[in-house]
């Protein structure tokens, strides 16, 4: 990618951060709003979660991976501490991967 892409998207990247916080006070939404935006946030990033946990390269990733997540999630739901919850996905998916799930 060419160095003058990659400056145009960062500068695009800081441009959309910045104008959150300035223009706080000058734009109101509705309750209903502010619920609907929290909502597609969530959506997006269980889209963007399942996309990598069950993808890799326009292929199946295998269902070791899945896995990793999968005991990430119940962890995390369980209010395990971050790094906890870090190894065992790590562990799951390298001891299925060991025992030759793909």
């Amino acid at each position: 990618m060419p160095l003058l892409a990659i400056a145009l998207l960062a500068a695009g990247t800081y441009a959309f951060r910045l104008v959150g916080p300035l223009s706080r006070d000058r734009l109101h939404l509705p309750d209903h709003a502010h619920r609907l935006l929290a909502m597609a946030a969530a959506v997006l990033l269980i889209a963007l979660t399942t996309i990598g946990t069950l993808t890799e390269t326009r292929d199946f990733a295998g269902w070791s991976r899945p896995a990793g997540v999968l005991v990430a999630g119940i962890l995390a739901i369980r209010r395990a501490p971050f790094p906890v919850v870090v190894l065992a996905a790590i562990a799951t998916t390298a001891l299925l991967r060991l025992a030759g799930v793909s």
